[in-house]
């Protein structure tokens, strides 16, 4: 085996030295407070038998799509659930990709137009940012959910000869919290900007069936592209890009982590399909959720929306050593550490469930408020 190279020894030496030298965790049975599975699906075994009974009634056996869809993967299940996908949202279209992070890789890698602008959330997922680089596009960030910072750079770079997008998550994955979505597709419209949401913590929270936050308020008619994640409220893998059918043609012929990757296997695509069935009926579930969203709010005095809650403790030895009172005492919360979120804005994350227990989050927060 060849030496391992001193740069890569170095930087590993560094994380140890700031205490945030990542690990794979290992399977707990602790409480969950840490995962996005926010309404069960992930462990929901009559989704998971639903989706073997859809599979042997299409007498679907094979176990891998074989190819890309440009070749050989673009097996007629991918058409129907991007059909039923592009319905349920409201939306002219929908292109299924891999991964929420190959869906922002694909969009805005695409952006090739040199003269183009990119304006993006500060806090944006760094799945947006690594995109943002691949594109040719100049591009600039704005202060997170500041509408005016965003103003102002839009009055100084928009131009009416070039494309222009304004790029943000309706619910960010680190503290929960929103822009101020009404006046945001207001600015967009009054500078010809095309609006990108990446709604990968939305899906399944918001909305009279988990649509998202943007049907929820009613503005699917003002956003160029929607991002819909699967990873998180419908407890599967994947991905969609939502918008007109040109978008579709556009990125099936420049979206480079469409084109040149394997097809999602026909049992990941029929468990999109049954995932979204299962979301349409799953009211009591979001109720469920939506309870634990108050109560928590009322215990930590939070006033966010979304199931993601964030209490800052600074400084990475501080939050693990919090992190660790609370599994020790049989919660998963995780801390969040610097370089992840700013040096100083350290922080514990918590997630809440529909199956999370009124007791459940009324213990976590009596455990973690004796000690602060």
């Amino acid at each position: 085996m060849t030496n391992f190279p001193a740069s890569f020894t170095e930087k590993l030496q560094q994380r140890q030295h700031n205490s945030s030298l990542r690990k794979l965790p290992q399977p707990t049975t602790l409480v969950d407070f840490s995962s996005n599975d926010y309404l069960g699906l992930a462990h929901s075994e009559v989704l998971f038998s639903k989706v073997h009974e859809f599979l042997a009634q299409r007498n679907i056996g094979q176990s891998g799509a074989t190819g890309s869809r440009l070749l050989s993967g673009n097996y007629p299940l991918y058409e129907e659930v991007e059909s039923h996908i592009a319905a349920f949202h409201q939306s002219e279209s929908a292109l299924v990709f891999n991964s929420g992070y190959d869906a922002n890789l694909g969009l805005f890698g695409a952006i090739t137009h040199r003269e183009a602008v990119i304006l993006y959330d500060e806090y944006s997922h760094a799945s947006i940012r690594d995109g943002i680089r691949l594109s040719s596009a100049k591009s600039y960030k704005f202060k997170h959910n500041d509408l005016q910072d965003l103003t102002r750079k839009l009055q100084t770079l928009a131009d009416p000869n070039h494309d222009v997008f304004v790029v943000t998550e309706s619910v960010f994955s680190m503290d929960g919290d929103s822009p101020d979505m009404l006046q945001l597709t207001q600015i967009c419209s009054e500078f010809k900007a095309h609006l990108v949401l990446d709604e990968a913590h939305a899906l399944g929270v918001f909305g009279e069936k988990g649509e998202g936050l943007v049907q929820h308020l009613g503005l699917e008619q003002q956003v160029f592209a929607r991002i819909m994640t699967f990873g998180k409220a419908l407890g599967c893998h994947g991905a969609a890009i939502l918008g007109s059918t040109q978008l579709k043609e556009y990125l099936v012929n420049f979206s480079r982590s469409f084109i040149y990757t394997t097809a999602l296997p026909p049992h990941s695509v029929a468990t999109i399909l049954v995932a979204y069935q299962y979301l349409e009926n799953a009211r009591t579930a979001r109720e469920k959720l939506q309870q634990n969203i108050n109560l928590f709010n009322e215990l930590f005095n939070t006033t966010t929306l979304s199931p993601i809650k964030s209490i800052i403790v600074s400084g990475n030895d501080n939050v693990k050593q919090k992190a660790l009172q609370l599994q020790q005492s049989g919660f998963d919360v995780k801390p969040i550490l610097s370089p992840t979120v700013p040096e100083g804005k350290e922080r514990l994350r918590f997630c809440l469930h529909s199956y999370n227990t009124a007791e459940e989050i009324k213990a976590v927060a009596s455990l973690f408020l004796e000690t602060v």
